[in-house]
């Protein structure tokens, strides 16, 4: 099964200093068939305005993972880290028994632009923790990137949860294959750009919910970004 879900087809929130578009249910949006996709929950897209961001708030049992897209985003949290994620950065956090973090953009004139993603663990009451990793572009380049693992393969960032995040770049006859488990779910976002994925056009913001599914072969992108999830079911 492949299902297209089109990009004005998801949740919005502006609230002057943010806007945010929904894949899932979040917030005051709230669709029942788009509660999530297997294990993962939430894949907001944000854009934070120039001396905004998010105060300290808490987060329990759930994988957090931040992928910028432009700008910076500047993160605290109650275990002491004080980063600042620029583009390339994939940022984890385990939220397990608790954490409290906030984040900004200090930027006087640029808007931050990143992907904030929830994936539900596989163990709940964890330890807190922080990682952050560089992933350099020519590693995305033609290529599906391992960018998020249980295992750290590949130099991923290490999730506590049952799923695999990968992120490429693809334009002109680049392309490439993934093998997929047909027990398991899959789920295609386009960050931005346009690509086909099993022949099937996908433009910027659209996504591809993917179960009973064995094989993922991406083609034909322009200016493509894409983030693939290999997911429980």
């Amino acid at each position: 099964m492949l299902f297209i879900r089109k990009s004005q087809e998801r949740g919005y929130a502006d609230h002057g200093w943010l806007k945010s578009f929904h894949s899932f249910s979040f917030a005051g949006y709230h669709d029942p068939r788009f509660m999530g996709w297997g294990n993962l929950r939430v894949i907001n897209e944000d854009r934070v305005a120039p001396g905004m961001g998010f105060g300290k708030h808490g987060h329990r049992n759930m994988e957090i993972i931040s992928y910028v897209l432009s700008g910076e985003l500047a993160h605290e949290d109650s275990m002491g880290n004080i980063k600042g994620i620029p583009p390339g950065d994939v940022q984890r956090m385990s939220a397990g028994t608790g954490i409290m973090h906030s984040e900004f953009n200090h930027a006087k004139d640029q808007t931050t632009h990143f992907l904030q993603i929830w994936i539900e663990p596989n163990k709940l009451e964890i330890a807190p923790s922080y990682e952050q990793k560089t992933i350099p572009t020519v590693n995305k380049d033609g290529k599906l990137c391992l960018v998020a693992s249980p295992t750290c393969e590949a130099g991923s960032v290490s999730i506590s949860a049952d799923a695999k995040i990968y992120a490429g770049l693809f334009d002109g006859e680049q392309s490439a294959d993934l093998e997929l488990d047909p027990s398991r779910k899959a789920y295609v976002h386009l960050i931005r750009g346009s690509l086909q994925v099993n022949n099937l056009d996908l433009n910027g913001g659209d996504a591809l919910l993917i179960q009973d599914e064995s094989q993922l072969t991406i083609s034909n992108g322009k200016s493509a970004e894409v983030l693939v999830f290999d997911l429980s079911a």
